[in-house]
């Protein structure tokens, strides 16, 4: 009976991923509100949930910190409605060792609120 709880649970964390990726394509936010603005292809890693992938060596990964909120705007895919910011933690920062996308790191994301603008 444990295994179906901690199975249902597993599957609960990772639907979040799939709904959002479901409706969005990419997410663009910048680093307490001053340019440049920066955007990543959201993608959905069994690891780490809903990530997106960055070159060890950019600058922006240099300014992410895990638990930082930032309010990113999620894009959806062409003409497939509209982007809405949402206020989001970055859970984690792990280096991508699996795949082709060697010297990068996988930056998971948390949706914590919706918000209205994009202030």
């Amino acid at each position: 009976m444990e295994e179906k709880t901690a199975n249902n649970d597993f599957a609960e964390r990772n639907l979040e991923p799939r709904n959002i990726l479901n409706k969005y394509y990419s997410v663009q936010f910048s680093i307490n509100g001053y340019d440049p603005v920066y955007m990543f292809k959201l993608r959905d890693s069994s690891y780490n949930g809903l990530c997106i992938l960055v070159k060890e060596d950019s600058d922006v990964l240099k300014c992410l910190r895990v638990n930082e909120t930032i309010n990113m705007e999620y894009n959806p895919s062409a003409s497939q409605g509209n982007s809405k910011y949402l206020k989001t933690m970055i859970s984690d920062i792990t280096k991508n060792k699996h795949g082709g996308f060697t010297g990068h790191c996988l930056v998971g994301l948390s949706i914590i609120e919706a918000h209205d603008n994009h202030s």
